[in-house]
């Protein structure tokens, strides 16, 4: 049923999970929804490769699954979705980890997160491969998790909404329904700037007036600079 559901649809499932580039659709274009599936592992799926859609994820705690990718070094991104069968419990949602095999054992990264109001997500994970990040997650996936694995790996954290939104996802994995918050956040920053900019005159130009304040434009050249700088490097910054 799994399968039948994604016919007519591979193509752009190819597409999107093979090449470079970000995926030009939208998250929600891939939220199907799939009949004949009843538990909370198999509204989880993961599609890795336009052959397999893995719907059948390992659970190794009340709380944790797992999802094996073989063939991890031909795919460029992952899309975690759920099907509609069965939503999340009122309050909870789904942290999703990528782990690439590494000899000290499984490092864990936190790509984002899917719920009831985001039912799915793209994520990149090209330049996660080669292991380790500053924002290493410090999980386990229950006995599993000290063991060595082979295999790229995608986990299923069910965790409370308030601690998802708290979370900082790598940078790198480039969950894609975030590209529209920065170039909103990128376009308000250039017009606040080129608006102030256009009252600038030289001191020598300032009319007196003891009732108005004057901001230095360097003072707003340098927020505007730390800001682009700050977004760039963590998109997540401003929440702390």
């Amino acid at each position: 049923m799994v399968r039948e559901a994604f016919v007519g649809a591979s193509n752009v499932w190819y597409y999107c999970l093979r090449t470079p580039e970000k995926p030009t659709v939208r998250d929600s274009d891939y939220a199907f929804y799939v009949a004949d599936l009843s538990t909370l592992l198999q509204a989880i799926p993961l599609g890795a490769t336009t052959c397999m859609v893995d719907t059948q994820p390992q659970q190794v705690s009340d709380n944790q699954f797992l999802f094996n990718i073989p063939e991890a070094d031909n795919i460029n991104h992952v899309v975690v979705f759920m099907t509609g069968q069965m939503p999340f419990p009122d309050g909870l949602g789904g942290a999703v980890y990528f782990s690439w095999p590494q000899p000290q054992g499984p490092v864990w990264l936190l790509l984002g997160h899917i719920s009831n109001q985001k039912p799915s997500a793209i994520f990149r994970i090209a330049n996660l491969k080669s292991g380790g990040n500053s924002n290493d997650h410090q999980i386990h996936f229950g006995n599993l998790a000290i063991e060595q694995s082979h295999l790229a790996q995608i986990g299923i954290s069910v965790e409370p909404l308030q601690q998802l939104s708290q979370q900082t996802p790598v940078t790198s994995s480039s969950d894609t329904s975030v590209a529209p918050f920065v170039e909103f956040s990128s376009k308000m920053l250039e017009n606040f700037f080129n608006y102030a900019s256009s009252f600038a005159v030289r001191q020598a130009e300032m009319v007196p007036n003891p009732t108005e304040l004057f901001v230095p434009l360097s003072t707003l050249q340098k927020w505007f600079e730390n800001f682009q700088r700050r977004l760039q490097q963590n998109l997540y910054f401003w929440k702390s």
